[in-house]
């Protein structure tokens, strides 16, 4: 009986190793440029271990994918690089939906802080070289449920 106890055990054991850990929340954002209106398949990182844990340790980020940092309120920030393989560009954006700021092409791993330049409701995040490719600059609106459009 003990035998048939521990292989029960074991059996449970593998089956919890091979569920794949829990994703982050997604959602759809879009951004309103000169160019056009370009969507985003986002992750959501709406708390601290997730917004700490951010896009560290990825080898890669396709177009069209990004995180989007919820910080539920506006507020200054500062992000690096440290741990993250890829450079990113990160968007800046306030609590009325507009991008303050963009930096651009991040340097991977860097401890070098990335500041928000004024108070921010949230901060997306989407590989190199994104902002550029598609024009996307500072006034420019993003929609999604968090922002208050004014």
């Amino acid at each position: 009986m003990r035998a048939l106890s521990l292989v029960a055990f074991i059996i449970f054991g593998l089956f919890a190793a091979a569920v794949p850990a829990k994703e982050a929340a997604q959602q759809t954002l879009e951004i309103a440029t000169k160019t056009g209106v370009h969507v985003f398949a986002v992750e959501i990182a709406d708390n601290d271990a997730d917004r700490a844990k951010g896009l560290m340790y990825r080898k890669e980020l396709p177009e069209g994918r990004g995180m989007l940092f919820d910080f539920h309120r506006e507020q200054e920030v500062s992000f690096w690089m440290q741990n993250t393989y890829i450079p990113l560009d990160m968007v800046f954006i306030r609590g009325d939906g507009r991008i303050l700021r963009i930096a651009e092409n991040t340097e991977p791993l860097s401890t070098r802080l990335i500041p928000s330049g004024g108070p921010v409701r949230a901060v997306l995040e989407v590989i190199g070289g994104t902002a550029r490719k598609l024009g996307i600059a500072p006034g420019d609106r993003v929609a999604s449920p968090i922002f208050n459009a004014h």
